[in-house]
């Protein structure tokens, strides 16, 4: 059934899908801060054109004809994020060097609550989580705009391939032939797959306070027992990563040693576990050092991810700025 939305409550029905509409552009965009631009483009676009909509589709449809133009608009610019596995080989830590790249580069963390609409479907719930992940979104960056926004609206979000083909203008037939085409560029890409943190069972929660009892303690016998052989660690904006926990502990006793004494307060980003990391201040108590995102798979951490610029990313998790002693 089609709506018609007077302007005086346009405003709430817009809020209603603020969160979805941020979670689309960020599968699209691969940055928290371009999607919540982009969604209030949107919303900027959606006030100005009112007198356009005639309530032929429904409100969300229209929003997402919305969307998709905007990001199309922002990927047309040539941004393509990444992480860094996506831009260089693994690094011996023997020859390990930090070169920074510019922040545009990067796929960015995101929290959960920005992007994941609360459902009460539990496959819905978790379908959701799986299309945030740090691999899988860094895997939809590898498909051309039109792919990604196909790929998303009919395996993500469910819609069907006629809804999909009226949104982008195109044929059923258009729309089908670039699902294919993405589906083959995803499963070239292979992105490995992370337990999701929400709900946690009893053995993921007993790795995540094992791995955070080695880490405060800086028990790197112990770290190494949780880890993958080939678990990867990886620091942007450096495009510096490790591979095996051999290469992981070596950092972590070299250069990484900096890291002795800190402490990890739990948080979540991406659908899947992460820590507030803080280093010892000098001056007493902890100053942020990191947002961890800690990737799990078969009883195991399989993967790291330090973002290091911490003046972006605690304010956006809502994070104190310090902790005490």
């Amino acid at each position: 059934m089609a709506d018609v939305v007077a302007p005086e409550g346009l405003e709430a029905r817009l809020e209603e899908y603020r969160t979805e509409l941020t979670g689309y552009c960020y599968r699209m965009l691969g940055s928290a801060f371009e999607a919540e631009d982009a969604v209030q483009d949107t919303m900027v676009r959606a006030w100005r054109a009112l007198d356009r909509f005639e309530g032929r589709s429904s409100l969300r449809s229209w929003l997402y004809r919305i969307a998709t133009n905007v990001c199309m608009d922002a990927l047309n610019a040539g941004n393509r994020r990444a992480r860094p596995m996506d831009l260089t080989a693994p690094t011996p830590v023997a020859q390990a060097q930090l070169t920074a790249r510019p922040e545009v580069t990067w796929l960015e963390p995101v929290p959960d609550g920005r992007v994941l609409p609360q459902t009460a479907d539990p496959a819905e719930t978790a379908l959701a989580r799986e299309s945030v992940r740090l691999a899988f979104v860094a895997a939809l960056q590898h498909l051309p705009a039109k792919q990604r926004a196909v790929l998303i609206l009919r395996e993500v979000l469910a819609w069907k391939a006629s809804e999909v083909a009226e949104l982008l203008e195109t044929s059923v037939a258009s729309v089908n032939s670039a699902l294919q085409r993405a589906r083959a560029t995803l499963a070239a890409s292979d992105p490995a797959r992370t337990d999701t943190a929400d709900p946690l069972d009893a053995g993921q929660r007993d790795l995540l306070n094992r791995y955070v009892a080695a880490f405060e303690a800086y028990d790197m016998a112990a770290l190494t027992a949780l880890l993958h052989e080939d678990a990867t660690l990886s620091m942007p904006p450096y495009d510096l990563w490790l591979r095996g926990h051999d290469d992981i502990v070596g950092w972590m006793l070299g250069v990484g040693e900096v890291c002795r004494g800190s402490r990890l307060v739990p948080t979540v980003a991406n659908g899947t576990p992460a820590f507030a990391h803080y280093h010892p201040d000098p001056e007493g108590g902890f100053s942020p050092w990191a947002l961890m995102v800690v990737e799990t798979a078969g009883g195991k951490v399989s993967g790291i991810t330090s973002f290091l610029d911490v003046k972006r990313w605690f304010p956006l998790f809502d994070l104190p700025d310090r902790l005490e002693a």
